[in-house]
């Protein structure tokens, strides 16, 4: 597998020098600071691909964009109101200048509002570092009394939203606040920087909304786009919703198997693909992720290869968890890491030219040095570097040529 790294541009500590030394092969960025429903202009993705071709002193670097992580879906394309004929203009145009500067793996997602999230981003972890971490107890404090979204308490167990009003008369103004950002100010190398106010408006565009309606939304989404894609020999691949459940009351429609496998054969191209997210979907429990290759594997585009472990509180179908280290969570690496190999080897087998599936280590600990360095919450450099290690140790152990 091409082993690849997620890079936030010229702001991100992590330089190409570190990569190279973590033994990185590829790159996967964005231009984040172009807000959604605008275009994406050559000259922007040129700089972006010159400032990965380069190191710091100038020479080099020999590392490529090679997977484009995210080209953001509006929440006006996700509703289909408001600007999202120009909106989908706009992404068009994006898909044209992105194929033009030689990129042909495109990520993207389609969760209403909230792109992943978690109640605390450094959670003191055992073995003194910190790793991310969704409490639902605590999210029901944020839902229940400090957004006090309308209808919030209909989604709660009594016993449930009183643990949460408990919770919340002990927490000062300070923990309040830092929940509240945690949750809604904004996600490493995004745009979004949301109020509560912000929030409750952007609810009130998905009244009536159902999870049917979010997922003709996104059928009539690749309808619209995945023909160009073809024509411009973009493979697209939709992450999983993170985590696999409802939010504030919204409806996710990307969180099993079973999701992926009807919009796959809704939109039947193999333009139409999957990100692979293993700690995604491996929050929901019984989730086989070795499986889900067997049956999917052709249409996976790309791997986000993390792990997370389930905790307390939970309740039916949604459940606590933090970010475990690669090898230790509720997934089965080694198994899913083999099953991608085995896939790869059925690809050149049958002569596909993308038969080589890009890869990167996802949302690992702070460790080491990481620990107050002032790095993005889940992207850390010696956490990931691990992260890369083990699962460079597990490839290696399937021993077919070239892969």
């Amino acid at each position: 597998m091409l082993q690849t790294w997620r890079w936030f541009g010229p702001l991100d500590p992590i330089s190409m020098d570190d990569l190279l030394q973590a033994g990185v092969e590829g790159v996967v960025s964005a231009l984040h600071h172009l807000p959604p429903g605008t275009v994406w202009p050559v000259a922007e993705i040129e700089k972006r691909q010159g400032e990965i071709a380069s190191r710091r002193n100038g020479a080099a670097s020999g590392l490529r964009w090679e997977v484009v992580e995210s080209l953001p879906v509006s929440e006006a394309i996700k509703t289909r109101s408001g600007d999202f004929r120009a909106h989908l203009q706009a992404y068009r145009q994006s898909m044209r200048n992105l194929a033009e500067c030689g990129l042909q793996i495109v990520c993207y997602n389609f969760m209403p509002i909230l792109d992943w999230t978690r109640t605390d981003l450094r959670a003191p972890m055992a073995h003194g570092g910190t790793a991310m971490r969704f409490d639902l107890l605590e999210f029901a404090v944020f839902d229940l009394f400090i957004l006090c979204r309308s209808g919030a308490a209909q989604d709660y167990p009594v016993a449930f939203a009183e643990q949460a009003e408990g919770l919340f008369k002990t927490m000062n103004d300070a923990q309040k606040t830092a929940l509240q950002n945690n949750i809604v100010a904004g996600l490493p190398g995004a745009n979004d920087n949301w109020t509560l106010d912000d929030i409750a408006a952007l609810l009130q565009t998905y009244h009536g909304v159902t999870a049917e309606k979010l997922r003709a939304n996104l059928i009539d989404f690749l309808n619209d786009i995945i023909p160009l894609a073809e024509e411009l020999g973009l493979r697209f691949c939709c992450h999983p919703d993170d985590p696999p459940f409802s939010l504030l009351g919204l409806p996710r429609i990307m969180s099993s198997e079973a999701d992926y496998a009807h919009v796959m054969d809704a939109v039947d191209s193999p333009a139409n693909g999957i990100t692979f997210c293993t700690g995604s979907l491996g929050v929901a429990e019984g989730f086989d992720a070795a499986g889900f290759v067997e049956r999917l594997g052709s249409r996976i585009h790309f791997a986000h290869l993390r792990n997370t472990s389930r905790t307390q509180p939970s309740l039916p179908k949604r459940s606590s968890f933090y970010e475990a280290a690669h090898l230790e969570g509720n997934t089965d690496m080694a198994g899913v890491v083999a099953a991608l190999m085995r896939e790869q080897d059925k690809r050149k087998a049958a002569g596909r030219a993308d038969w080589s599936i890009a890869m990167r280590p996802d949302h690992g600990q702070e460790l080491l040095q990481d620990i107050g360095s002032g790095g993005m919450p889940g992207y850390p450099l010696i956490g990931r570097m691990r992260g890369l290690a083990e699962l460079r140790g597990l490839m290696a152990a399937h021993h077919t040529p070239d892969n």
